[in-house]
């Protein structure tokens, strides 16, 4: 492997582990600031860092109202609101369960696509899919457990919330293939302005939802700057990077490694407990993203079989 290869290798892992790690950031940030102001930092420095690499990538801002204005609405759709459901979540999930039900992402918006996207049939393919996801997210949740849930059913309600989280990211990326996909910006122009936009929301916002008392620690600051700066910045110029020398659906291939390294640390930092039936269930969702995208059949060359590849090949990561 040439020194390029091993560049993307590099910056394709870096993605899944930032991304992975995210979760854990969260969980550590929680603890002295509410959600609000968590997503408020996260946004402001993930806006910093995107911003200066405009500036000295020498890009052009978007123009006009009209692209601003469906500017606006992906930040609030794809950062403000799943951002705030997640850290909410945090308070009640471990870690590494968050980022199991961050990985059914690409059923949301397979499903949010077929009932926004005119050109979006269903497939038998697709309905495999969805069938086994469903099969997946409700071995994770485990509702025969409810009885047993010591936290006045919030464990269930923040379950709810990371669903509700990834349901945004799918109305987000069908938002996005509808109304922006005509634009001639590139997706770091596009993420700058969305993560700008949805920085200002939050700003705003704050006042009114956020004004809790703050404790700061090296780790709090930390895992801000990180989430922010690395994870809603940088992470995501290595993804475009990626995508740009391996192809959508390679470099797509992340979101299959972030749930591994989200358990992983929650464990290993954390010491948190992850269930059988949570990790049997996460592997489940895995297989039903396989299955709806078409990756675990030979390939055919039929229309069914192209626009299911299309969907899949469409769908960006934003963490």
């Amino acid at each position: 492997m040439d020194r390029r290869g091993i560049a993307l290798s590099a910056q394709y892992l870096g993605a899944a582990a930032v991304w992975g790690a995210s979760f854990l950031f969260i969980k550590v940030a929680i603890d002295g600031l509410s959600p609000a102001q968590v997503v408020l930092g996260r946004l402001v420095f993930g806006a910093l860092v995107l911003t200066m690499i405009m500036l000295v990538t020498r890009r052009r801002w978007p123009r006009g109202l009209r692209v601003w204005s469906h500017l606006t609405a992906i930040g609030a759709i794809m950062c403000v609101a799943p951002f705030l459901l997640f850290s909410w979540a945090a308070q009640y999930l471990p870690s590494g369960l968050s980022s199991i039900y961050n990985a059914t992402t690409p059923i949301a918006t397979m499903l949010l696509a077929l009932a926004i996207l005119p050109d979006e049939r269903l497939t038998k393919i697709k309905t495999a899919g969805l069938f086994v996801a469903a099969g997946g997210v409700i071995l994770v949740a485990a509702p025969w457990d409810a009885i047993a849930d010591t936290t006045n059913g919030m464990f269930f309600w923040a379950q709810l919330a990371c669903l509700g989280g990834t349901t945004c990211y799918g109305l987000g990326f069908s938002y996005t293939r509808r109304f922006v996909r005509g634009y001639s910006y590139d997706a770091i122009t596009v993420s700058a302005s969305q993560i700008g936009a949805g920085a200002v929301i939050i700003l705003l916002l704050t006042p009114f939802i956020g004004m809790s008392p703050v404790s700061l620690t090296p780790g709090i600051v930390g895992s801000v700057i990180v989430l922010g700066g690395i994870g809603t910045g940088i992470a995501y110029v290595w993804y475009t990077n990626v995508i740009n020398a391996w192809g959508a659906p390679s470099a797509s291939t992340v979101t299959y490694l972030t749930p591994i390294t989200g358990i992983l640390l929650g464990v290993l930092i954390l010491g948190e407990t992850i269930l059988w039936n949570q990790v049997v269930g996460g592997i489940i969702v895995v297989l039903a993203i396989l299955v709806g995208q078409g990756r675990l059949r030979p390939p055919h060359n039929s229309r069914a079989e192209q626009l299911t590849r299309r969907s899949a090949e469409d769908v960006p990561i934003l963490r």
